[in-house]
């Protein structure tokens, strides 16, 4: 008997590959059932589901309205009014789900007439000649999407040569003949924040010259700010949420409906806007096996933004602001450090600690197994140490200086970055986020806790004979040997191992791993409120309660199989801090590093790869300012496009024949600006089906 697809209409032999065929995430079957709801008992109101990237049509009209300056602007005339970006997301969640919010009492000030993305894409130099050319310095549309695809196809200057110097190219009315023209153009388009450069002077000798390549920060969050497909995606008001009216029970999402919002608000001048900075930084290998090329490339973006599209790596929010480099041997904002995303070791740097303790705590390593947490690493305590230690020592002697420092276990930074930041504390934004600190964390102990409990052979047996399903990782080798553990495989091996592993290890020990792995689950929930964080706060306390029993069976083991007997593990105190975390700054899932790892790829080893693989940083650059450009001139062109359109299409014969075409048109430049692609939600369809 064969089976049909209900979307495309491939036939297959059973229901087993047609379930496969459905489930795979790139076929444009996985929406069938979503499409059939939609078409059938949805049909007269709006969706509930997000969209593929949480990116509409909508936010295309009327940017010039509601979009905001972030410049130096507030003269005599303007139009100044408060404006609370997201009060209607606010109002419409509380609607659906019967929670009460307070918004805070004095939502900041905008003005109207301020700098928009089209008014900058009009203020460029060659905006005059845009008047009768949209696409200039392209002579037209077609002229410019070959000059894109050749820009982004990653071809060689030789090669795009060979490319355009074919008898078919050579007789297309292109504007350009060679590649050295095609990027004397792109130089030519509108462009953002400009690249900086600079030599840092070093005391010790080194192989090349210490260079910093680096973008105004300021002008970055300008960018993303003003960016047009985060309009009405940018949250701007503090408030609390509560479960009911009595406002007995607090929740906790987003950045904005922390603690900490609320308190900056709170202390800066009434008026203005709260902007919080998300950076990330991290080293990442530029070549593989030769060349031995490293990059340290500093990230930015804004927490404002809404969780469900910064998290998509699509919607490129966070922009590469600075090549930190690795030496061998307007609308008056303020913008406080929200998050600074690294792992534990960065981070320790990063807060100037040192030795065996941690950036948000002063616990010292044998407290790391306390079932309570401990005193907060204070700026004001840092800092204070650092002018005890600067009164003993010259920090130009840095032997002597780096051992006053050790004294109150700090590595000698002299000045930490965020010394003069108001209103920030490492404690806070040195938070915990998913990748490191809990998948990690599972992946570095508890995963091997069990190995040792069941045995190696035995767990890798176990795995090997799992069912294969789709969309989930199959360890058909089991799981000792792999290389290159990724964060998605860790989490497969999550869901796996507890099952696999219960009836082959003592009960005591199961308990303990089940307490720490459902504490996994709960602080990912995307929305926590007090009730769940007592939850968090109990199941952590169980695990301390019944921890004893996994080294009392031997199960703790170090390198060369070497049994331990402490419980000296980091991020099991940093675990202690997560609740505290919520209450300031939201949920944890907000702070996800999977976006930054991917924007590794994005912004530092895709432009690598397409250098001449010698001197890479000013070629990253380089890169990166013309893929810029050209997001920005394709996606301006395409709104002034599509505005075009529409006055054509409300002026022309409704029974023209060209109607349709125009509309098609249209669409396809705004799915093309958008790059969405469609995700199934299973759990809102399940929900949807049971009424």
């Amino acid at each position: 008997m064969s089976h049909h697809c209900p979307s495309c209409g491939k036939i297959f032999q059973d229901h087993t590959t047609l379930a496969r065929h459905m489930s795979q995430p790139w076929s444009g079957c996985n929406t069938w059932l979503e499409d059939l709801i939609n078409s059938t008992t949805l049909s007269n109101e709006d969706h509930p589901m997000d969209s593929a990237d949480g990116l509409d049509i909508e936010p295309f009209q009327g940017l010039s309205d509601d979009f905001y300056d972030f410049g130096d602007f507030g003269t005599e005339g303007e139009d100044v009014s408060r404006v609370h970006r997201g009060g209607s997301e606010h109002k419409r969640s509380s609607e659906l789900t019967g929670e009460v919010t307070d918004l805070f009492p004095n939502p900041p000030l905008a003005y109207q007439d301020g700098y928009t993305f089209l008014g900058l894409f009009d203020s460029d130099k060659n905006s005059i000649h845009r008047k009768t050319n949209l696409y200039y310095p392209f002579s037209s549309r077609r002229d410019w999407q070959l000059a894109a695809w050749l820009l982004h196809s990653g071809l060689s200057m030789g090669k795009i040569d060979y490319f355009l110097s074919l008898e078919m190219i050579k007789n297309l009315p292109l504007s350009f003949h060679s590649a050295k023209e095609l990027r004397g153009r792109a130089e030519m388009l509108p462009s953002g924040p400009h690249w900086l450069s600079q030599v840092i002077p070093m005391s010790h000798p080194t192989n090349s010259p210490v260079v910093l390549y680096w973008r105004d920060p300021i002008k970055c969050i300008a960018t993303i700010f003003n960016h047009p497909l985060f309009h009405n995606y940018i949250d701007l008001m503090p408030h609390r949420v509560y479960t009911t009216m009595e406002k007995k029970c607090r929740v906790f999402t987003e950045w904005m409906t922390g603690n900490d919002t609320w308190d900056m608000q709170s202390a800066i001048p009434s008026g203005v806007t709260l902007l919080g900075t998300i950076l990330s930084s991290d080293k990442t290998n530029i070549t593989s096996l030769t060349g031995d090329h490293v990059a340290h490339p500093l990230l930015i973006s804004l927490a404002n933004i809404y969780m469900k599209i910064q998290l998509k790596s699509s919607s490129n929010a966070f922009v590469l602001t600075a090549l930190l480099p690795v030496p061998k041997h307007s609308h008056y904002c303020f913008t406080p450090l929200a998050s600074y995303i690294a792992d534990t070791l960065e981070a320790m740097m990063l807060a100037s600690v040192g030795g065996k303790t941690l950036p948000v705590t002063m616990a010292m390593y044998k407290q790391f197994g306390d079932p309570f947490w401990h005193e907060p690493q204070t700026k004001s305590t840092t800092l204070m140490q650092l002018a005890v230690a600067k009164s003993h020592a010259d920090p130009n002697d840095v032997e002597a200086f780096f051992h006053e420092a050790q004294k109150f276990q700090l590595n000698g930074v002299e000045k930490p970055f965020w010394w003069d930041w108001l209103l920030v504390e490492p404690s806070h934004f040195f938070m915990l986020e998913s990748l490191h600190h809990i998948h990690k964390q599972f992946y570095d102990h508890d995963m091997k806790w069990l190995i040792c409990a069941v045995g190696e052979s035995e767990i890798d047996f176990h795995f090997s004979v799992l069912q294969p399903m789709t969309g989930y990782w199959h360890f058909c080798g089991g799981i000792l040997k792999l290389k290159q553990v990724t964060g998605h495989c860790q989490q497969d091996i999550e869901q796996y191992i507890i099952a696999i592993s219960a009836d082959g290890v003592p009960t005591n020990i199961l308990a303990a791993v089940c307490t720490l792995m459902q504490f996994r689950y709960l602080v990912q929930l995307p929305c926590i409120d007090e009730e769940d964080l007592k939850c968090i706060s109990s199941t952590l306390a169980e695990f301390h309660a019944k921890k004893d029993a996994i080294i009392a069976a031997g199960a703790r083991w170090g390198s060369g199989n070497r049994v331990i007997n402490n419980w000296y593990i980091p991020k099991l105190e940093l675990m202690q801090s997560i609740i505290a975390s919520i209450h300031n700054s939201g949920i944890i899932g907000q702070w996800s590093a999977d976006i930054t790892e991917h924007a590794h790829i994005t912004e530092v080893k895709d432009p690598a790869r397409s250098s001449n693989n010698n001197n890479y940083n000013p070629q990253i650059c380089q890169y990166l300012d013309h893929a810029k450009k050209c997001r920005q001139f394709e996606l301006a062109t395409g709104i002034l496009d599509c505005k075009e359109s529409a006055g054509k299409l409300e002026d022309s014969d409704p029974d023209d024949e060209d109607t349709n075409v125009n509309n098609a048109d249209v669409q396809d430049i705004l799915i093309s600006t958008t790059q969405s692609r469609p995700i199934t939600n299973y759990f809102e369809i399940s929900e949807l089906l049971q009424h």
